[in-house]
């Protein structure tokens, strides 16, 4: 066994270490995706947000149409334009960790599922997230922030053994922000059951975790729902403001 000493590269991601914390991005795998495209001197763009924009196109794999080549230019070209953003973990912090979950309901207009949306914060700064197509058709927006939440709760009971083990503490309880009253109301109550009965039983997981208090669920308004930026593609201004709330800021290269 050899000490290579500090980490600075791994699986494309580059990483710069200091006093400060430690600071993320990805500008060397950035442009390696460029050049293989053949647009390292593309017009840059702003939009759109990579997770959600790469999880739609990649729908269309077995049969793409010029519409989605367009759309896979145009998501190169948001590559040129971010290149040197990344998130930045500073020391110190409480050790405390806490999700968002949020879902589109009825966006895909081909078969009318929604998308989850899901991010985990630890010390205000983001550590896993996804965005993810549901596997069915929910039949209201309360149905779809149920299935949504339940994806987060799977991921927070897993994120809290492993923070656990990590700092070596107790396992605590994960907070899921929700901004769907309804749902949380559904979470909470198995009372309603018109309004469940219909909903795969597999999706019900949470209300378990809910009574164990193995995780909290909390109402967020809209404006702070983190996870919103995962769920569907929004205006230029709202991008700008949903992104810098994920955590994800410019890394100077005077901070390398």
């Amino acid at each position: 066994m050899s000490d290579l000493g500090l980490l600075s590269y791994y699986l494309g991601l580059d990483v710069f270490q200091d006093n400060g914390g430690i600071r993320i991005a990805q500008a060397n795998y950035a442009r390696k995706i460029l050049k293989m495209a053949g647009l390292e001197e593309c017009n840059p763009t702003k939009r759109p947000d990579l997770l959600y924009a790469v999880g739609y196109t990649s729908r269309y794999m077995q049969a793409p149409r010029f519409t989605h080549q367009q759309a896979v230019k145009h998501i190169l070209r948001y590559i040129k334009g971010s290149i040197n953003l990344g998130i930045h973990y500073p020391r110190g912090g409480e050790g405390t960790s806490m999700g968002y979950s949020d879902s589109s309901y009825s966006a895909d207009q081909e078969d009318g599922k929604g998308t989850t949306g899901v991010v985990f914060y630890f010390n205000n700064r983001p550590i896993t997230w996804l965005s993810q197509k549901q596997p069915t058709v929910a039949l209201s927006s309360c149905e779809a922030e149920f299935m949504a939440a339940t994806s987060a709760a799977c991921q927070a009971i897993w994120l809290k053994g492993l923070i656990a083990e990590i700092i070596g503490k107790e396992e605590a309880q994960v907070v899921i922000k929700v901004d769907n009253k309804s749902a949380i109301a559904l979470m909470k109550n198995p009372v309603f059951h018109g309004r469940s009965k219909h909903i795969n039983i597999r999706f019900h997981y949470i209300r378990e975790c809910v009574e164990k208090e193995q995780i909290k669920v909390e109402h967020v308004s809209g404006e702070e729902q983190c996870a919103d930026i995962l769920t569907k593609a929004l205006p230029k201004v709202r991008f700008a403001e949903m992104r810098k709330m994920l955590g994800v800021e410019e890394i100077e290269e005077s901070q390398k």
